[in-house]
């Protein structure tokens, strides 16, 4: 009976939700004050959903239109200066156009939360996912997740402004979700009460930052070789003291609704016992555990790890994590053409990480998925084999494989 209770306090409702309608919810939940949209595919759905929400009167907040991506981006850029929560998104081309705005958002260490609907960048014209997009601020000060169904998005929309507003970190946060496969897909979502997710996420509070009358501060001045080196050195200590700051977020988030989220950086499957893993960003890890299981019914010890923080990028963590294994398999659904062993971009940050290690696991790189080409089981089944091969071959022919392309 007290279980019961407890639900209920914590939870409204359960709704059948795609990924984009879970991330409207949160922004609700959230109490958004400012919410700037240019809709493009395959994030859209955010946008006309928060637009019914705020029509029926279940959110009061200021929804602008914008007439690009550049001024959206700059819209919400500026409300966060002024002390108002903000929202935005994009996807693919649209989320490279506002570029400027967004490198110049964290570098004035700006909290807003923006979805990415992760999407193929053109030409040629593509709305399948790919990670190329989102990962384009990977080293400009942003924070940067991925999710994995709609309920993580849920959630990580509030987890994502807990930590981005922080007095600590103060950057902005890109919340990244498969264009399609989740952006679209339905799934069984649990909907908290608005009181549980007040205990969980403070209002917002941009402290002396705030841009006010009554407090003249400088922002964004043109400051040249006098003072940029200072301005990187703030960025950099504030993804370092990110993590900390991650840590305890998600303590505090267990410690509202339960134990949600065992580790804040990744989760692993099936891998007490394993010799070899894969590791990937986003959905490909439903294929990846389906393949897991059956291959652990014919007695193959395998695992999966489903990586969810790209930055800050949980170094000790995952360093400690992947040590146990002989051989990890690198899944990227992106692309890094001339990189080192023209590998993709997830691989060098993984192998990176890695290379202090003494007795390394065996790395092996594959790249699939791109332009939203679906991921099979086989195909995972395929990766544990190349990663398997790993483990006793001193060279193997070929480091990187493609799988799922036409040849």
């Amino acid at each position: 009976m007290i279980a019961e209770e407890t639900t209920k306090k914590i939870y409204e409702r359960e709704d059948l939700l795609t990924g984009c309608q879970a991330v409207a919810q949160a922004v609700r939940l959230a109490d958004v004050d400012v919410i700037a949209a240019y809709p493009i595919r395959p994030y859209t759905e955010v946008m006309d959903a928060l637009s019914k929400i705020i029509a029926d009167g279940e959110l009061d907040a200021e929804y602008i239109i914008a007439d690009s991506e550049h001024s959206q981006f700059e819209i919400v850029k500026h409300a966060s200066s002024v002390n108002a929560r903000a929202f935005a998104g994009s996807s693919g081309t649209g989320w490279c156009y506002g570029f400027e705005a967004l490198v110049v958002t964290a570098t004035d260490r700006l909290p807003v939360l923006f979805l990415v609907g992760n999407r193929a960048l053109d030409d040629p014209g593509a709305f399948g996912v790919e990670h190329n997009d989102a990962m384009a601020v990977r080293d400009m000060g942003w924070l940067l997740c991925w999710v994995t169904t709609p309920q993580e998005a849920l959630e990580h929309v509030l987890i994502g402004y807990r930590i981005a507003e922080d007095k600590r970190v103060r950057m902005p946060m890109a919340l990244a979700m498969d264009g399609a496969f989740l952006t679209h897909s339905q799934h069984m979502v649990k909907i908290p009460t608005t009181e549980a997710v007040r205990r969980f996420l403070p209002r917002f509070d941009l402290g002396d930052g705030r841009l006010h009358p009554d407090n003249p501060i400088s922002i964004a001045p043109q400051v040249n070789e006098d003072w940029v080196m200072e301005l990187r050195r703030q960025n950099w200590d504030a993804a370092r003291r990110a993590r900390g700051v991650i840590k305890q977020a998600y303590e505090e988030f267990n410690g509202v609704f339960g134990e949600r989220y065992s580790s804040p950086f990744f989760t692993e499957f099936m891998t007490d016992d394993a010799d070899t893993v894969l590791i990937g960003l986003g959905t490909v890890c439903a294929p990846g555990r389906t393949a897991v299981r059956r291959l652990r019914e014919k007695g193959e010890k395998v695992g999966f790890v489903s990586l969810r923080w790209f930055r800050p990028f949980p170094t000790i963590e995952l360093r400690e994590a992947l040590s146990r294994f002989k051989a990890v398999g690198v899944i990227d659904r992106d692309f890094a053409h001339g990189s080192p062993d023209d590998g993709g971009i997830l691989l060098h940050e993984v192998r990176s990480c890695l290379y202090p290690l003494k007795n390394r696991p065996a790395v092996t790189n594959i790249i699939t998925g791109l332009g939203g080409r679906d991921v099979s089981i086989d195909d995972c089944i395929r990766m544990f084999r190349i990663a398997q091969k790993s483990k006793t071959d001193d060279k193997l022919d070929d480091f990187v494989t493609w799988i799922g392309v036409r040849e």
